[in-house]
């Protein structure tokens, strides 16, 4: 364990620009998000809040005992208040026992990618020091011996059916119903985001930054009593762990439940539409409903809301939806580091091509970001630099004084590295990324991660990862390489089979070493790559000549 990490305790409320207090004297201690979620819990525990696509039904009793079960193996093992819990399991109704548990016993959760491999968990775990670890029974051979190199205390496993060593020593552990005093700013989670250096930066995210959001959105959106949500999300995400299960649970106390699906299935989807009154998904999953011939209005008769996040929702999509359904897709703008921060409207105009309005409690601005007139807001249809501000904006970055230094304003407003205009009615659009992100499938990437991996290959001179505009995926992961050839003349670059087994070693080694989102899905062979005067490589060159790769 690399023990010269800067202490834990304070870290936070020191370095980060825009941590203020958020609670008088007499709320210290009252913000445990489990708790506002408790409150919410029906006197009549016996009725149904989850059920799965098996047919497997969770009342709010059982709920409850699990997480105390979960609570008490948490308090067994000696893991205090503010100590990191990782977890890198499959979805299941388990999986989000696990994550109440963590809140209701004050630990700090740790959401890893499932799709994660070995060397990028390794990065997560070294640098958040779990104290626990639950992960997949597949990934036993290299999580062991991992633990052991980091000292990580304690290791369990869990199923994508839930079963495994976590649940096992869970039933023998003495149930603990008390749910732990939680400050405003104590942190509930940690959140990886890819950095543009290849380092990823751990997102802290409070107990009040969640609860805000939640009771917004909750509101915002018009859940109403017997809401049924449609989960068809992953845990691990924002959109899913946070946006849909949170505002579902805030729901609880008015007949609201779930209708919990492992993954994403288009057939499945629109079977489990008739009992359910909202759905909420990313670009990729509204084009593949588009993509079966049966969808139409009737088979979506008692849904009332359709949200869509995490990716730009084509206008194609946006308008070919309402055509065929009769309704109007919400489309939401949010990311990692702050939740929520502008929706369309439930009752008004819903803007397709915009993200909407900025959230009640949510200051969004656009602005030059240039230097000095970083805080320089702009006209009304200019683009700009989006900074936003509010109670759901992350406490800072953990571990990087020098990150958050650079991320916040002098006047406490968040850069979240996305450029934009807002029209005359106050709606926000999106233009592009100044951070250089791709966003395929609802999934955030960054091409330098991508890069480190390729240029790492013996054959390769250089790289540069982009995003291209794909049908069904958004944005589809694209690499443009030039190949290692001494004395090698340009026309021996197109020799027979030479961009193909290229493509084949990249694309392996990808699969090796990221997970198979990140993995681009065509690669490129060139002379060399374009460049300014400065010998910045022109990625915008690079998307110009290579946009109708997937059409």
């Amino acid at each position: 364990m690399n023990h010269s990490k800067p202490a834990d305790l304070g870290i936070a409320a020191k370095v980060v620009a825009n941590a203020t207090p958020h609670e008088t004297e007499s709320e210290v201690g009252k913000h445990n998000l489990f708790s506002l979620f408790q409150a919410c819990f029906p006197v009549d525990k016996s009725r149904i809040f989850l059920e799965t696509e098996s047919g497997r039904e969770i009342s709010f009793a059982e709920l409850e005992a699990t997480i105390a079960c979960y609570v008490g193996l948490i308090r067994s093992l000696q893991v205090a208040p503010g100590e990191r819990v990782a977890v890198q399991v499959e979805k299941s109704a388990e999986a989000l026992m696990l994550y109440l548990a963590c809140l209701a016993a004050g630990v700090v959760y740790l959401p890893l990618n499932s799709a994660y491999r070995e060397s990028e968990v390794a990065y997560f775990l070294d640098d958040a020091e779990p104290r626990i670890f639950v992960h997949s029974p597949r990934d036993e051979a290299w999580a062991q011996p991992l633990c052991e190199k980091l000292f990580i205390a304690h290791r369990f496993t869990m199923n994508e059916a839930g079963r495994g060593s976590w649940a096992k020593n869970a039933i023998n552990a003495a149930p603990v119903n008390e749910v732990v005093s939680r400050n405003a700013d104590d942190l509930a989670a940690i959140l990886y985001t890819s950095g543009t250096t290849g380092r990823s930066k751990g997102a802290m995210i409070t107990h009040l930054n969640l609860s805000s959001n939640a009771r917004t959105l909750h509101q915002y959106w018009g859940f109403k009593a017997g809401d049924v949500l449609l989960h068809v999300l992953p845990l691990f995400h924002v959109h899913g762990l946070f946006v849909a299960a949170h505002t579902a649970l805030l729901n609880a106390g008015q007949g609201g439940r779930m209708l919990f699906h492992a993954k994403f299935d288009a057939k499945a989807a629109l079977a489990s539409m008739a009992g359910a009154t909202i759905f909420m998904g990313v670009p990729t999953m509204y084009t593949r409903l588009l993509a079966e011939p049966g969808f139409n209005a009737n088979m979506c008769s008692k849904m009332r809301l359709f949200v869509s996040g995490s990716a730009p929702l084509l206008a194609e999509t946006f308008n070919e939806f309402r055509l065929r359904t009769g309704h109007t897709i919400l489309e939401r703008y949010g990311m990692t580091e702050t939740g929520m921060i502008t929706s369309n409207p439930f009752l008004a105009e819903r803007k397709g091509g915009t993200v909407g309005l900025p959230l009640p409690g949510v200051a969004v601005r656009v602005t030059a970001a240039d230097g000095e007139n970083e805080s320089t807001v702009l006209a009304a249809g200019a683009i700009g630099h989006i900074q936003v501000k509010g109670d759901n904006v992350l406490l800072g970055y953990w571990r990087m004084p020098e990150k958050n230094l650079e991320e916040f304003t002098s006047d406490k407003f968040f850069k979240t590295g996305d450029m934009g205009f807002i029209d005359a009615d106050g709606y926000l659009s999106i233009v592009g990324r100044s951070k250089d992100l791709v966003i395929s499938g609802g999934y955030n990437i960054y091409p330098k991660e991508v890069e480190l991996v390729i240029d790492d290959l013996p054959g390769v001179a250089e790289s540069a990862v982009i995003g291209l505009p794909h049908g069904d995926f958004g944005e589809a992961v694209v690499a443009v390489v030039v190949k290692k050839l001494p004395n090698a003349g340009i026309g021996e670059l197109s020799g027979p089979g030479l961009e193909s087994g290229l493509e084949i070693a990249i694309i392996q080694a990808c699969q090796q070493k990221l997970a198979n989102f990140k993995v681009p899905k065509k690669v490129f062979v060139v002379a060399e790559l374009p460049r300014n005067a400065m010998g910045k490589v022109q990625k915008s060159e690079l998307r110009k000549r290579y946009l109708a790769s997937f059409d």
